[in-house]
């Protein structure tokens, strides 16, 4: 190779070299390298100074509804009906080592509950009835952190003294308080009580007073009343937010463990919440065998 040509050489490498340099220097600064493909940003302020989070956001990992863990694509539960319908799509994962730190006898009831996922008690004042079957199927509240990954837009609000967040499924409703003089949340719930505060650029969420009645998924993932969730949402863009979950469980867990993913803003021109109240399409399976009248679907009522 003669001078000439190893000049050029040299001269293009700078050219390649120098805006990466540049880049990592100013990311080095920070103090924080940002994930791959996102340079440092700063998001837009709201009137108080802080970022703003507001707008409709959707997770594109959706896949981990079906499970959090890394999976196959796999059959649905009736597929000499349902075939490709009911089948779940494969997914990579979003919890960090892929593993879920388990107690033994919890293993095994997590696979109970992939099992039973599709058994259905009906309704009756026995708390039995949430034992089994995946709460998703009877149009029973997420939780959290399921409702962020879930296959369906939610909107977030904010105002300095509260986070209203809205999702698609079932309706659900939290609000994230962000004063100090919040008092402790009033019981067990669905989707818990959430205190906020910020850290930097990053909304931290602390969640507590659970029910022990959510799944993280459809694979039978699961936790008791003790469930204590982290969040943090970190803005990467004007259309990303990097969203963690740091779960803690002693009853069901033997160490803490976390999941994390990216959201994404929905763009497009007609973007808004749609309605998806599933609680009529699921009011058949669990409340007709109480009603003689009516027979359940598919089924001939005593008589006829």
């Amino acid at each position: 190779m003669n001078a000439r040509k190893t000049a050029r050489y040299v001269m293009v490498a700078v050219m390649l070299l120098v805006p990466i340099a540049a880049w990592m220097g100013a990311t080095l600064t920070a103090g924080q390298a940002p994930p791959r493909g996102f340079p440092s940003y700063k998001p837009p302020r709201t009137a108080d100074g802080k970022p703003d989070l507001s707008g409709i956001w959707q997770a594109l990992d959706s896949e981990a509804n079906w499970d959090i863990l890394e999976h196959d694509a796999q059959a649905g539960p009736h597929p000499e009906i349902m075939a490709a319908y009911g089948a779940g799509p494969a997914g990579p994962g979003i919890v960090e080592g892929n593993e879920i730190p388990y107690q033994p006898w919890a293993l095994e009831k997590k696979k109970q509950n992939f099992a039973n996922r599709m058994k259905v008690d009906i309704v009756t004042s026995n708390l039995a009835r949430y034992d089994t079957g995946d709460p998703e199927l009877k149009c029973y509240l997420p939780g959290v952190p399921r409702a962020t990954y879930m296959p369906y837009p939610f909107q977030i609000f904010q105002t300095p003294e509260k986070f209203l967040v809205i999702y698609t499924f079932r309706k659900a409703v939290r609000s994230i308080f962000m004063t100090k003089d919040v008092p402790e949340g009033p019981g067990q719930t669905w989707m818990g009580w959430s205190n906020g505060h910020w850290e930097g650029d990053t909304l931290v969420v602390d969640v507590t007073g659970f029910n022990e009645y959510t799944w993280f998924d459809r694979a039978g993932n699961f936790h008791s009343d003790a469930l204590h969730v982290i969040e943090r949402y970190t803005p990467l863009s004007p259309y990303h937010l990097m969203y963690e979950a740091t779960i803690e469980d002693p009853k069901v867990f033997t160490r803490p463990w976390k999941m994390k993913f990216p959201l994404y803003r929905r763009v497009n021109a007609n973007a808004q919440l749609m309605d998806f109240n599933c609680v009529e399409f699921a009011e058949d399976m669990l409340y007709s065998p109480l009603n003689k009248s009516k027979p359940p679907s598919g089924r001939a009522a005593p008589g006829q």
